[in-house]
């Protein structure tokens, strides 16, 4: 399917690894110019192929005034089209929320939402100047699946859901699409990662990290696919939004989580 995204320039946070870099990966190999946000970069990240060009840009969001220049440099390129919020962190909290520092509530929300906040403000004026563009962030099934052991984070990622919804209704007329990709466990090294959340299950629990793998798979009634989203997957349905193909689509949020989710 063409998405006609050849020449379209995109702004991606959070761009380095994971998500973030498998949709700068997609958004390229669909024609895309991607200006892409981490603090830092792999030696191979602008190396990444297609029809499109990267642009890495180091860039901390905690900074508050990194958004302002990350947008500078799509400004330099002659615009934005596409915003996708990817920066996000989490830290599993096995000891029960009054063990919690309000100061962690403070890091999680300044990661999770705060970034994004900062980042679309700074969007809008080139969104607007273009008369049409699309912000995509990358939410959680956390922001209506509250978990205990990820409850800062829950909150700040529906926070973050809840922000999304309310601008669509307030730039929709303008031609300014907003929506929210909520993925479930993905295979990157936020789970798997050497102090990744399958880690520290495997630690607290006393598991092995496959038997700790197959709890998360089993846990909430389990995946119904029986394995992990792949980042990929991810960015496959990140691009299809950023594309004219689905137009009228704005104020939704869309599951990628392999069956997790089973209310309506």
């Amino acid at each position: 399917m063409e998405l006609h995204l050849t020449g379209k320039i995109a702004v991606v946070t959070g761009a380095s690894r994971g998500i973030g870099r498998a949709i700068t990966a997609a958004l390229v190999q669909e024609g895309a110019h991607v200006i892409a946000a981490a603090r830092s970069f792999p030696a191979d990240f602008e190396s990444i192929e297609g029809p499109g060009r990267v642009i890495a840009v180091p860039a901390d969001l905690a900074d508050h005034g990194a958004a302002a220049r990350l947008m500078e440099h799509a400004r330099e390129l002659g615009g934005l089209d596409i915003l996708v919020n990817n920066v996000g962190a989490l830290t599993p909290r096995m000891d029960g929320f009054l063990n919690i520092p309000e100061s962690e509530f403070d890091s999680t929300f300044a990661v999770n939402f705060k970034t994004a906040l900062r980042t679309i403000r700074e969007a809008l004026p080139l969104l607007l100047e273009r008369g049409s563009g699309v912000v995509i962030s990358v939410s959680s099934v956390n922001a209506f699946l509250p978990d205990p052991g990820v409850i800062d984070y829950s909150v700040a990622k529906a926070a973050l859901t809840n922000l999304s919804k309310a601008l669509s209704k307030e730039f929709g007329p303008k031609g300014i699409r907003f929506n929210t990709v909520s993925p479930g466990p993905v295979a990157t090294d936020m789970w798997f990662g050497d102090t990744g959340i399958v880690k520290t299950i495997s630690s607290a629990a006393g598991l092995e990290a496959e038997a700790a793998k197959q709890s998360v798979i089993d846990a909430q009634g389990g995946f119904t696919t029986g394995r992990f989203t792949e980042a990929e997957e991810v960015a496959s349905l990140v691009a299809v939004l950023s594309s004219g193909r689905v137009a009228n689509v704005n104020g939704s949020d869309f599951l990628i989580d392999g069956g997790l989710i089973k209310t309506m």
